[in-house]
């Protein structure tokens, strides 16, 4: 099994025809994922290869089933976007877009809330379900179909974290990269919460960064609720204080979100935090 998505996910990409929605559509396609449609204002009746193009979500839902949408339109669109998609009730939204207006994703995100829709990002790779469906920007050549779920705040230290699992012969049932803005729609809890209710994935690698203090309150979860193993990893220990560090999230200020704590917090939860991405295989399997 997997989570959030399968084999049977049908999915749309909003921006579609843009340089970085057309790129990753095709990709998203090669890798095995069923995109039913394609969104793009003021292109509609066009077509992406075999994708019909649509001028709007509710168009393109006229006589198809959407599972789930990919958002990859420019910063000052996505918020809007992710709410066409919450009014049109689209019971996933996936946002890559990075750079988006803080207040605007607050109120994109209460609608999503309020709709009882998940949404994830923004400023994510998105998730993949390896051998299944992928929805983002992640490489799936480096992923393995196996029991493994993987929950990120980071992009490319994900594809690492994967590729060292892959290596090991530890396939993947589900890799979700969460974001790293300050307001996002799926946190670290939200997701364990779903591996924790899967019944094929057997343990968890927790991929956290410096900032917020999202870590801690998912080693207080894994704490009471986590019956299965889970592993950590902690990047930017090295990141001077007060400056921020790649994410919007990624900052330390007032105390908090400092990889001490966060470390801290994983190893009293009893969580082992890996020191270096190629460690985390070992740590696992000492478990499973």
């Amino acid at each position: 099994m997997s989570i959030l998505i399968d084999g049977n996910t049908n999915v749309i990409v909003q921006g579609v025809t843009g340089r970085d929605g057309s790129f990753h559509a095709r990709q998203m396609v090669r890798d095995g994922t069923r995109i039913v449609a394609g969104v793009t204002p003021g292109k509609g009746g066009q077509k992406l290869d075999d994708i019909p193009v649509f001028n709007s979500v509710a168009e393109a839902q006229e006589g198809r089933r959407i599972d789930a949408t990919v958002i990859f339109v420019p910063p000052r669109f996505a918020g809007a976007a992710v709410m066409e998609a919450a009014r049109a009730e689209i019971p996933l939204i996936i946002t890559i877009t990075e750079g988006v207006p803080v207040l605007e994703m607050l109120e994109a995100y209460h609608l999503v809330r309020e709709k009882g829709l998940r949404m994830i990002g923004p400023n994510c790779p998105g998730l993949i379900s390896p051998g299944k469906c992928k929805i983002g920007i992640m490489p799936a050549h480096i992923h393995l179909p196996g029991t493994i779920g993987v929950i990120s705040r980071s992009g490319t230290l994900t594809y690492e974290v994967v590729f060292n699992l892959t290596r090991a012969g530890m396939g993947q049932s589900t890799c979700i990269g969460i974001g790293g803005d300050p307001v996002i729609g799926t946190n670290f809890i939200d997701a364990l919460e779903l591996f924790q209710a899967d019944e094929n994935t057997s343990g968890v690698v927790v991929i956290g960064e410096i900032g917020g203090e999202d870590e801690e309150h998912a080693a207080a979860f894994i704490k009471e609720k986590m019956t299965k193993p889970v592993v950590g990893f902690i990047s930017g220990r090295t990141a001077p204080p007060g400056k921020r560090m790649g994410h919007a999230g990624a900052i330390i200020s007032g105390g908090t979100g400092t990889p001490e704590a966060k470390v801290k917090a994983f190893e009293e939860a009893g969580v082992p935090v890996a020191d270096k991405p190629d460690e985390i295989p070992g740590l696992l399997k000492e478990r499973l």
